[in-house]
């Protein structure tokens, strides 16, 4: 079997208040965000809480993402950056380096793939994980509760939203609330 599920970050001012989420379905998803991020720190964030989430089953993941700097950093780009220290080709560091290491030790053994989807015309789960991304950025501008989701059954990421939850910049996250209505 395989589970599909798609991932997505939002930011409002990118950088500014973010928000990343994942869905599988109505009763599957999880969100989280910070109060200060960029939108593909949103985008990585989404799919490596995926990969912890389901870190317990033992199913291949399809993942749906309409972030190409995504699916070229984990499928394309990552082995070089590896060799060459976390460099890039010009020798600058890469961006989003904690990020990009945690994804790298969470897709050890993982049977994965990326399906790009393109964003903002009405795929039903990309929407859904845009939606959530979003809303969890929009309350952390107004200073709100998260809406963090049921998240997967018997992962031991438990509920998404808590002290070890951090923010590029270290802030952490806020606490749950009811689901938006998306499907």
């Amino acid at each position: 079997m395989t589970i599909t599920a798609a991932a997505d970050g939002s930011a409002l001012g990118n950088p500014g208040p973010a928000g990343w989420a994942w869905v599988i379905d109505e009763q599957l998803w999880a969100a989280g965000g910070w109060k200060h991020a960029t939108n593909n720190q949103g985008e990585l964030k989404a799919v490596l809480e995926l990969f912890r989430a389901t870190a317990h089953v033992d199913e291949d993941l399809l993942i749906l993402c309409d972030s190409q700097y995504v699916i070229n950093s984990i499928t394309k780009w990552m082995p070089g950056w590896k060799k060459k220290g976390w460099r890039k080709s010009d020798g600058k560091p890469v961006l989003n380096l904690e990020l990009l290491q945690e994804l790298d030790a969470a897709i050890i053994g993982r049977r994965y793939r990326f399906e790009w989807v393109r964003g903002h015309v009405g795929h039903p789960l990309n929407e859904a994980a845009d939606l959530r991304a979003r809303s969890a950025a929009e309350a952390y501008q107004r200073g709100g509760s998260i809406p963090t989701g049921p998240g997967f059954p018997g992962s031991l990421a438990g509920n998404f939203v808590s002290a070890s939850d951090h923010a590029p910049g270290g802030t952490t996250s806020g606490s749950a609330t009811a689901s938006p209505a998306l499907f």
